[in-house]
């Protein structure tokens, strides 16, 4: 299967390379800087072409897509940082899906649209510090957009409320539109269980134009 994967120098970007690339996939990795790029092609070396792409750019985002057979967007600035690019990428995104049918495109998305009781999200609960919500509520309204679109083979993938890095376990629970809450009281998953599903879901399309979660 051809996989390309946007924000591939990502921390959560590189694990899903490493995994695509683990089960014999042709990985395309992508970045909007050419300096990030491996100059010795990195761990993956002869494993993955590495190529630029701007994600907030429709005709650089089609040409991505060209050829794939699945476009996985990673693309996500972190908490604190502007979260005005969070939609305008779901659009870029998805105007370009528009014009390349046959690819699916799976999103990195976020857990602050999750559900903690029937129509309460985690934003809703205020579980998240005032200082750090502008980020979830850009990824609330790129789900939004994600959800008016019903022609694209979109899937938005929600991690847990806490995704860091930490072991490949393989062994993790799966949800839809609800947090998923461990025995002990946290919603957590490493980011190398959350590229297992991803690539999962690659494979074996579960839910197309869904949001899914996962949590331990």
């Amino acid at each position: 299967m051809k996989i390309g994967v946007i924000g591939a120098t990502g921390r959560i970007g590189q694990r899903i390379v490493a995994e695509a690339v683990s089960r014999g996939h042709d990985v395309t990795a992508f970045t909007s800087d050419p300096s990030k790029i491996p100059a010795d092609g990195g761990p993956n070396v002869g494993k993955v072409a590495w190529k630029t792409a701007d994600v907030l750019n429709t005709e650089s985002v089609s040409q991505a897509m060209q050829g794939q057979d699945v476009l996985i967007s990673s693309f996500g600035p972190g908490m604190g940082k502007d979260p005005q690019p969070i939609a305008a990428a779901a659009d870029v995104l998805l105007k370009a899906a528009e014009k390349h049918p046959s690819t699916r495109l799976l999103v990195v998305g976020g857990a602050g649209s999750l559900e903690v009781a029937p129509g309460k999200t985690v934003l809703d609960a205020g579980m998240i510090p005032p200082e750090w919500v502008a980020v979830p509520k850009a990824h609330q309204e790129a789900l939004d957009k994600f959800r008016a679109n019903t022609t694209a083979q979109w899937t938005f993938f929600s991690p847990a409320a806490m995704i860091q890095p930490g072991v490949r376990t393989g062994k993790f629970r799966m949800g839809g539109d609800q947090l998923i809450v461990g025995e002990n009281g946290k919603s957590e998953i490493s980011m190398e269980d959350y590229a297992i599903a991803m690539i999962d879901e690659a494979e074996k399309p579960q839910h197309t134009r869904k949001r899914f979660t996962i949590g331990y």
